[in-house]
């Protein structure tokens, strides 16, 4: 049991990161479908909303239960929001590169793509919240 607890330990911002991302894509898709099956909006304006909305989503579960971030000025608050959306806009420019590349230049399965895109954008994404966004202040000395 004690090993569990030191493997949550060590791993705890990996696994809660897989687990709110997962939880975006729920996000993402269902705002999506809603707005593209039942409200019958262009599937773009629906993407793009969905897309938001989800990032948004992604950027509060990470702030308090991945990363664990304490702002404590709105301008602290602004800045590490700035971040987030920046480096997000940044992933979305590479998902939208790497699906071109895949299906149109490499002529590979999308569903494939998608989820070999989606694989590199996770650890992309997961990468600049920890090194850029969600920077740790060291305690002590």
């Amino acid at each position: 049991m004690t090993k569990i607890k030191q493997l949550w330990q060590q791993y705890a911002s990996v696994i809660s990161y897989l687990v709110f991302g997962v939880l975006t894509t729920v996000v993402n898709i269902g705002v999506f479908d809603v707005l593209d099956t039942y409200a019958h909006w262009n599937y773009q304006v629906a993407t793009v909303l969905a897309w938001f909305i989800s990032v948004l989503f992604a950027y509060i579960t990470n702030k308090l239960w991945v990363f664990n971030s304490k702002t404590t000025t709105s301008q602290a608050l602004m800045t590490e929001l700035g971040s987030f959306f920046f480096f997000r806009i940044l992933s979305l420019f590479m998902d939208m590169a790497m699906m071109w590349l895949g299906i149109s230049i490499l002529h590979a399965s999308p569903l494939l793509t998608k989820v070999v895109d989606n694989v590199v954008i996770v650890v992309v994404n997961y990468l600049f919240s920890r090194v850029f966004i969600f920077k740790r202040v060291e305690q002590g000395d």
